[in-house]
């Protein structure tokens, strides 16, 4: 059997170098028509301008408003997570009027709940070679192209990440070492860097708390491989803002309540919008509307049709949060194989350590909670390659997220259900785009432009250019820049007596603004020297008040929740120190906001609750004592 492995492997490395060939000789690197390199150019200009700023809301929401029957925009896109603001910034980028709801914030659901990885993925590989699984190849091949440019585009958000697989007998050493030349291989030249084998000492070396004995095994090794990690949710609101700062007018906390058809009710043309902080509805007009609401695209095309055969298979993600001690700084640990044949990543994250994921049956709600046994399920498969107690009690923070698995309606079978993404349009005028993942957000945008261009007949002014194009706050920067914040900013820190006091820009600080804003970083410590915000929000982290005031002038910052989990992610790291973090957020967006003492004890509240659903040591509820024993 194993000998059947390893043949079957190299067969396919074989057939797949003349295929890595063809592919990457197809990649359209410097294809670009001369009408597309100058939509390229200006676009960078205005996304590399030093006051590069998106809009504030108001005007965004007068743009989606001021549209008519008559002067309708090109495409309405509903969903503001990263396919959503993909979306926009594309159709934006070809020259076309674009507009952009979310029914929450940006990022609000599945995109800031991931893994955090932005891989080609090991296990699609596997599948393909084992199961002879052509379409399983293609969207390793594609998603290894993509993982490199996601990566480009945002450097200070994404980074390549060295993973580790432990090997417990010479036939995984082999196969492992195997595979991963075979992902190697896949990615052509768009690799991060070689995979390779590494010793048992010096595993250890490079991961301190990799357990060398146990469970009847002796570690006999590793294979060290790369791929990619970002902040996720920061990458999206990057987007949303580039969106906004090349031409489309994206507004959050904006619901659909309605779509609109035409005269003779064959065609969408654009949809009834609901400003949830105001209250007020607007209607906006579109020659396309695309749906991109992820798991809740089936609630859209309801909408218009209430017997349409639902596209989501929704499926249930669990991660946790540990301290930084489970893992070194700079090198991720992949569990091939659980007792139930599941793959767990514990990978170091933003200082902390975070692990996961399940893959679970699930309902779709806005705020989806981890099950006990989901985060008992994640503990257990890593305490079995540690030497350090896993403990129960170490959870800082845990949160479940839903997948949009896709299922193209027109398919005659439920076999169709991948994690490809599908694009559809089944009534006219209404493209849905769902499935895919965080990875390969951008070519799953070009594809629903592509189709809306189609379907509205639309009159791009060049073809698409995002592959090329950086976020705001992208161009200029380098690893370096942070030391420009550590030598030439102040933190001055209000006292509680309101006296403000002198404090030092360190390196944590300055690194954190650095890589979380990228050249914008030099914004937020102008704040924190100018205005006296230059506090840490949280004992033990790099979050500053200047940050609050930041994101609310310049990053559509709406709620106290919206700081906590998508700016600075702080609920995601450590949900205790968030809630305790969060009177002082709300006193600082109330100032930028103007809000008055009942806005703010709701925001409060609301913050509590949302804390709630992710389920730290401190808001569980466990009483079986796994994993909770005492210090060793």
């Amino acid at each position: 059997m194993a000998t059947w492995r390893l043949r079957r492997l190299g067969a396919a490395a074989l057939a797949a170098s003349s295929a890595v060939a063809a592919t990457t000789a197809a990649w359209p690197y410097a294809s670009a028509s001369d009408s597309s390199a100058s939509a390229l150019e200006a676009a960078r200009q205005r996304v590399a301008q030093p006051g590069a700023a998106p809009p504030p809301r108001a005007a965004q929401r007068a743009a989606l408003a001021g549209s008519t029957p008559a002067e309708p925009l090109d495409v309405l896109v509903i969903g503001g997570g990263a396919t959503g603001c993909g979306v926009a910034l594309d159709a934006a980028t070809r020259g076309l009027r674009v507009g952009l709801v979310e029914r929450e914030d940006f990022s609000s659901g599945t995109s800031s709940r991931s893994t955090k990885l932005i891989h080609g993925g090991v296990r699609y590989l596997e599948k393909a070679v084992f199961n002879l699984d052509y379409g399983q190849l293609k969207l390793v091949f594609h998603a290894l192209k993509e993982r490199k440019q996601v990566i480009e585009n945002a450097p200070h958000l994404c980074h390549a990440l060295p993973c580790m697989t432990p090997c417990f007998n010479w036939f995984e050493i082999v196969y492992y070492w195997f595979g991963l030349k075979f992902y190697d291989l896949v990615a052509g030249r768009r690799l991060l860097h070689l995979s390779r084998y590494y010793s048992v000492g010096e595993s250890v070396e490079l991961f301190p708390t990799l357990a060398k004995n146990g469970h009847d095994r002796s570690l006999r090794g590793t294979v060290v491989y790369y791929d990619g990690q970002m902040n996720d949710s920061r990458l999206n609101v990057g987007l949303a803002c580039t969106a906004a700062v090349v031409g489309a007018a994206v507004l959050n906390y904006a619901e659909v309540v309605s779509l609109i058809k035409d005269e003779s009710g064959e065609r969408i043309i654009g949809a009834r919008v609901r400003d949830t902080l105001s209250g007020n509805e607007f209607e906006t007009f579109a020659k396309v509307v695309v749906n991109a609401a992820g798991p809740f695209c089936d609630s859209v095309r309801k909408m218009v049709n209430s017997d349409v055969i639902p596209m989501i298979c929704p499926s249930s993600g669990v991660h946790i949060v540990l301290p930084d001690y489970y893992s070194p700084e700079g090198m991720g640990l992949i569990v091939p194989k659980t007792k139930d044949g599941r793959v767990v990543f514990m990978l170091p994250w933003l200082g902390r350590t975070v692990a996961g994921t399940t893959d679970s049956n699930t309902a779709i709600t806005m705020l989806p909670e981890p099950h006990e046994d989901e985060i008992q399920f994640i503990l257990d498969a890593i305490s079995d390659y540690l030497n350090v107690q896993v403990r129960r009690s170490d959870v800082l923070s845990a949160w479940s997220g839903i997948r949009p698995l896709a299922m193209d309606p027109s398919a005659k079978n439920t076999e169709s259900i991948s994690r490809d993404h599908v694009v559809f349009e089944d009534y006219p005028g209404l493209i849905t785009i769902t499935g895919g993942k965080w990875t390969t957000y951008r070519s799953m945008a070009e594809d629903a432009v592509n189709a809306a261009v189609r379907s509205g007949n639309l009159k791009p002014a060049n073809s698409c250019v995002t592959d090329g194009l950086h976020i705001v706050g992208a161009y200029g920067w380098d690893p370096a820049s942070f030391t420009v914040l550590a030598q030439n900013y102040r933190r001055m820190k209000r006292t509680y007596g309101g006296k403000v006091i002198p404090g030092v820009m360190d390196s944590a600080v300055s690194k954190h603004l650095s890589h979380a804003y990228g050249t914008l970083a030099e914004k937020v410590a102008t704040i924190a020297q100018n205005e006296g915000l230059g506090k840490r929000l949280a004992h033990g982290y790099p979050f500053l008040e200047a940050e609050v005031a930041y994101c609310a002038r310049h990053e559509y910052c709406e709620s106290a929740i919206d700081f906590i989990a998508r700016r600075c992610r702080l609920a995601f790291l450590d949900t205790d120190a968030a809630g305790r973090a969060l009177p002082r957020i709300i006193e600082i967006l109330a100032s930028e906001h103007k809000w008055d003492k009942a806005r703010q004890k709701i925001e409060l509240q609301k913050g509590k609750e949302f804390l709630e659903t992710f389920k730290s040591s401190k808001n569980a509820q466990f009483s079986d004592g796994k994993h909770n024993g005492k210090p060793l």
